[in-house]
C-alpha cells in the first residue's frame, strides 16, 4: 500500500464525516474535512507521479475517491437546500453515465479502459472549488455571491463538456471495436 493509495483511502474516509458535519449543520467542519478532502486529491496524484508511486490500485481508487466525495457533498448540500437540485442532477447524472458507460462495454465484451480526459479533470476542480466556497460561506460567515455564481456555471458548462467528451469516447470505442473481426 503506497503513500498515494493511503491518501486516497483517507479521503474516502472523510466522505461520510463530511457528509454527517453537513447534516448537523456544524459547516465549519463540514469545510475544513472537504478542504483537505479536496487538497489530498492534488497531494496523492502529484506523490503517484513524481516519485513513480503510481499502482493500478490507485488508478481505480482515485476516480472511486473523487465520486464519493463529489456525488456525497453534491448530494447532502442539495438535499439540505444550500445549491440548486439541477445542478446536484447534473452532476450526479454525469457520474452515472460514466460508470454506466464503463460497464456496459464491459457486458458487452469490449471493456473500456478508463482514461481521465483533460476536461473531466478541470470538472473536478471545478466542482471541489464551487463546493469548497459553498461550505466556506456557510462555515466562516462570509457571502461571496457573485463568485458562486460564476463557479457554479462553470461546474455546469464543465459538467455538460465532460459528458458530450465521455460520450464522444465511448462511442469512438464502441464503433471501433465492432468494426474490428
Amino acid at each position: 500500500m503506497s503513500i498515494p493509495n493511503l491518501i486516497t483511502l483517507g479521503r474516502i474516509l472523510l466522505v461520510p464525516i463530511v457528509v454527517w458535519a453537513i447534516l448537523t449543520n456544524n459547516m465549519f467542519t463540514a469545510f475544513v474535512l472537504f478542504l483537505v478532502a479536496g487538497v489530498s486529491d492534488g497531494v496523492d496524484g502529484f506523490l503517484a507521479k513524481r516519485f513513480n508511486m503510481t499502482t493500478e490500485l490507485g488508478a481505480y481508487l482515485d476516480p472511486l475517491a473523487d465520486k464519493a466525495l463529489i456525488v456525497s457533498i453534491y448530494l447532502t448540500l442539495g438535499i439540505s437546500g444550500v445549491i440548486p437540485l439541477w445542478l446536484v442532477i447534473l452532476v450526479v447524472s454525469r457520474d452515472i453515465l460514466i460508470v454506466g458507460g464503463i460497464m456496459l462495454s464491459w457486458l458487452m465484451g469490449n471493456p473500456l479502459k478508463i482514461r481521465p480526459l483533460l476536461v473531466s479533470k478541470l470538472n473536478t476542480v471545478a466542482q471541489i472549488a464551487f463546493a469548497c466556497v459553498v461550505l466556506g460561506s456557510l462555515g466562516l460567515g462570509y457571502s461571496v455571491p457573485q463568485f458562486k455564481i460564476v463557479l457554479m456555471w462553470t461546474v455546469a458548462t464543465l459538467t455538460l463538456l465532460s459528458i458530450a467528451a465521455y460520450l464522444a469516447e465511448w462511442v469512438r470505442h464502441e464503433n471501433k471495436t465492432m468494426a474490428s473481426p
